[in-house]
């Protein structure tokens, strides 16, 4: 799995950001009118078929289905209405949101490409009513999770990436530290080129 992972929350932000060198970015779309929502998914599909990165289409599976996207991500509520059969017979992969040790089990009883943990440190995004994880609930995940990837989210930064790979997470999902930087396109290269450097370690 990569080890940068990219979240957006807009397809022209998405287009500026991937040929940055992101080869995993996630598209994830709030509170847009379910046309806006298709327009942007379809944009980003064809766009990242053309850099050669992979899309996860975040939450709205049916529209991924629809318009033939082969990666989503789903959190517990999404996990309740998905149609899990559906996404299998078209061969589309997901991964799956987990806070505590119930929805980790539960996540991994569907057998996802990933299973995501955060927030792993405090994180600016969005109000969360879990305390940071911490490096060693990451640890305690990975042993749980085997062999299914596990993704690092929330707080992350090149600076706190040697300890969270150290603990045992296989990518480290990106949010605020590129949308709030000055320069998100600089700082997109600088992730990447952090993630390298692990990969060759």
């Amino acid at each position: 799995m990569e080890r940068f992972y990219l979240i957006t929350g807009h397809v022209g932000r998405l287009e500026l950001l991937v040929p940055q060198g992101a080869k995993l970015v996630q598209l994830r779309i709030k509170d847009a009118p379910e046309t806006e929502v298709r327009r942007q998914i379809a944009r980003a599909r064809d766009f990242c078929a053309v850099h050669d990165a992979q899309l996860v289409v975040n939450d709205y599976w049916q529209a991924a289905l629809d318009l033939n996207c082969n990666f989503v991500h789903l959190g517990q509520e999404d996990m309740d209405t998905a149609d899990f059969a559906a996404l299998r017979r078209k061969g589309v992969r997901f991964g799956l949101s987990t806070h505590d040790e119930s929805e980790l089990e539960r996540a991994l009883s569907f057998g996802p490409e990933y299973v995501a943990l955060g927030p792993v440190y405090p994180t600016l995004l969005k109000k969360m009513k879990w305390d940071p994880q911490g490096l060693e609930r990451v640890t305690r995940w990975k042993q749980m999770a085997g062999d299914t990837p596990l993704v690092a989210i929330g707080g992350l930064t090149p600076e706190r990436l040697p300890g969270v790979f150290a603990a045992g997470a296989d990518s480290a999902a990106v949010v605020t530290d590129i949308q709030l930087a000055d320069d998100p396109e600089a700082r997109t290269r600088e992730w990447v080129a952090a993630c390298r450097v692990k990969e060759a370690a």
